[in-house]
């Protein structure tokens, strides 16, 4: 059987962007199937704005209907949903609405993403995100199971502006999303 691996990328961070272009050329590298799930159109000033937010999540899940609807998930067996900042949102509510058996992965999870995620997931968040509190990620992973991997000082890119930091945060990043797709524990010596 196949494996599939779907991107649900955030408002300006798309799937060329470091955490989901890595993740699916490494995807692509292990021989999974990778489907982008490139949607537009979101309203400005969605930052700190609840219902602006709930709007362009809303937004993102009837695209990614559109583009995702011709999909047999029964042809795969496994299948990994990543999402970046709203776009966690978007994969879990996704897979809820579908019933999907995936694991996810959640990068800068904001805090709506929570109502819908499933249980088989890891999160990563920067403790300097300004688009969620740390405190309330921290929360709801634990109360979840969840694990969360935090970046000391990151915004909501796991950047802190020092480069070699920067690089240094990608790599571990993508490390442990590699023993997650493969089922393993990371190894997170350098």
């Amino acid at each position: 059987m196949k494996k599939i691996a779907c991107l649900f990328p955030g408002i300006g961070y798309t799937c060329d962007k470091p955490l989901l272009y890595y993740s699916w050329k490494m995807l692509k590298g292990l021989g999974w199937d990778v489907v982008p799930v490139p949607y537009t159109g979101f309203p400005a000033g969605v930052k700190g704005n609840a219902e602006k937010m709930q709007q362009a999540a809303y937004m993102a899940l009837e695209q990614a209907e559109e583009i995702l609807k011709d999909i047999d998930w029964s042809l795969y067996s496994d299948i990994l949903l990543i999402g970046k900042s709203i776009g966690t949102v978007v994969c879990a509510a996704y897979a809820q609405r579908h019933g999907l058996q995936c694991r996810q992965i959640f990068f800068t999870p904001v805090e709506s993403t929570f109502q819908f995620a499933g249980r088989e997931a890891i999160a990563f968040h920067g403790t300097a995100d300004p688009w969620a509190d740390t405190g309330t990620i921290e929360n709801s992973c634990h109360r979840m199971g969840i694990p969360l991997y935090e970046t000391e000082k990151a915004n909501h890119s796991l950047e802190t502006g020092d480069v070699d930091f920067d690089i240094k945060t990608i790599r571990k990043t993508m490390k442990i999303v590699r023993a997650y797709i493969l089922g393993e524990s990371p190894n997170l010596s350098y």
